[in-house]
């Protein structure tokens, strides 16, 4: 998803919270941690995250990937 994906302005504050804490969670297992990840400000309709005022997208890339790494861990068990 890119950063200018209208999609984006759809996702409030809470929503991003809530992915947040997804990634902190599934980042665990492949020891990710991203203790300082936090919602940012809004800028032009979008939430961005901490991870130097990243735009929410890239968020929802990560989770993506972990979400892959995931299935592929499990189904080669």
């Amino acid at each position: 998803m890119k950063p200018t994906d209208p999609r984006i302005r759809a996702y409030t504050d809470e929503h991003i919270r809530t992915l947040l804490a997804e990634l902190h969670e599934r980042g665990k297992k492949f020891g990710l941690i991203f203790p300082s990840a936090t919602t940012d400000k809004t800028l032009d309709g979008r939430v961005l995250v901490r991870f130097n005022t990243a735009p929410a997208s890239t968020l929802l890339n990560l989770l993506t990937l972990l979400l892959d790494a995931d299935r592929e861990r499990q189904c080669g068990s």
